[in-house]
């Protein structure tokens, strides 16, 4: 105690928590994640749901907007599309970033739920439409052509899409980083300021629910058909850039990649395939937005201006590293989708293409960015990356070569 108030350093669980056998092959056998903050002895995990937004949720309880008590009515939340189980689910080594039951947690876990444990979905999966101004072009174009199922006479493109939070099963990922479980545990603590000391306090806790962003993946197709190697899947997995995503920014070429990935994910569906964005918040190569703008500044004020052969040096000078983003965990979410293999992978990332082809997923052909989308202010971007290997060597075209072709170009996000 400490003038007179009780200081927490632990709130996780007690004799009443669910017990969890991660990769077991049913829900039941593996059991609840249980992030609860209202129950402290049903709490079988460290850390608490919603990610990043649970420190938001922290807030609104502060600010008397939401009772610390409130309990999640899951009535008709269920998923539009059943995704899964696949054997892939029951590898404890497979998928180690995310709980691939967590979709159906109010079915699986209805007599649980009943009894008062406060377990709540860590994936959704609903319908939508995607409406973007460059399906327009393409429809205008006569680059896209309405079906009726996949793609709209008013260019919407029909849906599945599911949100998927951060759920890590710390032994897997200590192995899939190639550390020690204990070396993970304490450089964790560490790097958050001690906000978790149950990572060093509680071994028995295995699994966390780290406060990062999650995905939200976009299936064009039937959800079904990734687990189908005879189906042609195209597919781009995509790291955030909102600059470039949301607001067009020029410096790089994250949006037009992944606008490309769309009309290619559209026009596979068309032809009886499926098609699947994954989308994952990594902001500027997870060294985040700040880092990012910082870096641009470094690069366009240096003597001589914003050149390739600095491009990374910059980074580095600023973050210490070129790239966080490792992409060892980006592969379970395909993982979770059942998927054996991609047809065509909207993407020239030699990080990408190694850890999903390492995963045991076998990768067809890969697709560039087409020239004509490349802005100008990012071609030091594509010089830069040409140069650190970031593509496989042989497969990237010169200019010369380029400007022949005049359809496939250079891109590595």
């Amino acid at each position: 105690m400490t003038g007179g108030h009780i200081r927490l350093t632990s709130h996780s669980g007690g004799a009443d928590a669910p017990a969890l056998c991660w990769g077991a092959p049913t829900a039941a056998e593996r059991g609840p994640v249980v992030g609860t903050t209202t129950s402290r002895a049903h709490r079988n995990v460290i850390g608490t749901h919603s990610g990043a937004y649970g420190v938001y949720r922290a807030l609104a309880v502060a600010a008397g907007a939401l009772s610390r008590d409130h309990r999640a009515d899951l009535t008709n939340t269920s998923p539009t599309d059943a995704i899964g189980p696949y054997p892939q689910w029951a590898d404890p080594a497979t998928i180690v970033s995310l709980d691939p039951w967590g979709a159906t947690v109010a079915d699986a876990f209805a007599g649980e739920i009943a009894r008062g444990v406060d377990i709540r979905p860590t994936i959704a999966v609903t319908k939508a439409q995607v409406i973007l101004p460059e399906v327009h072009d393409a429809l205008a174009k006569a680059r896209l052509i309405p079906d009726g199922r996949v793609l709209l006479d008013t260019g919407a493109a029909q849906v599945t899409k599911a949100a998927l939070e951060p759920v890590w099963h710390l032994p897997g990922v200590a192995k899939r980083f190639g550390c020690s479980e204990s070396d993970l545990r304490r450089v964790l603590f560490e790097e958050t300021g001690g906000m978790y000391p149950e990572l060093v306090t509680r071994s028995d806790l295995e699994v966390f629910l780290p406060p990062i962003g999650g995905q939200t993946i976009y299936i064009f197709g039937d959800p079904r058909a990734l687990a189908d190697p005879s189906v042609q899947l195209t597919a781009r997995v995509h790291d955030e850039c909102n600059g470039s995503d949301v607001f067009g920014s020029d410096i790089c070429t994250c949006r037009p990649y992944l606008t490309h990935a769309i009309e290619e994910c559209i026009q596979g569906a068309q032809r009886g395939g499926v098609g699947l964005i994954a989308y994952s918040r990594k902001e500027g190569r997870a060294l985040g937005e700040v880092t990012k703008f910082l870096v641009y500044n470094a690069r366009k004020r240096q003597a001589g201006g914003d050149t390739a052969d600095q491009y990374f040096a910059r980074t580095e000078c600023v973050a210490g590293v070129q790239d966080m983003r490792f992409q060892e965990l980006m592969p379970d979410v395909l993982h979770w989708l059942g998927i054996r293999k991609i047809h065509r992978l909207v993407s020239m990332s030699n990080m990408k293409y190694d850890a999903i082809t390492g995963s045991g997923i076998e990768v067809g052909e890969r697709v560039s960015i087409p020239e004509e989308l490349i802005p100008a202010d990012a071609q030091v971007e594509i010089d830069a990356k040409t140069a650190a290997g970031y593509f496989t060597p042989g497969a990237v075209p010169d200019a010369e070569e380029l400007r022949k072709v005049k359809g496939r170009g250079l891109g590595s996000r």
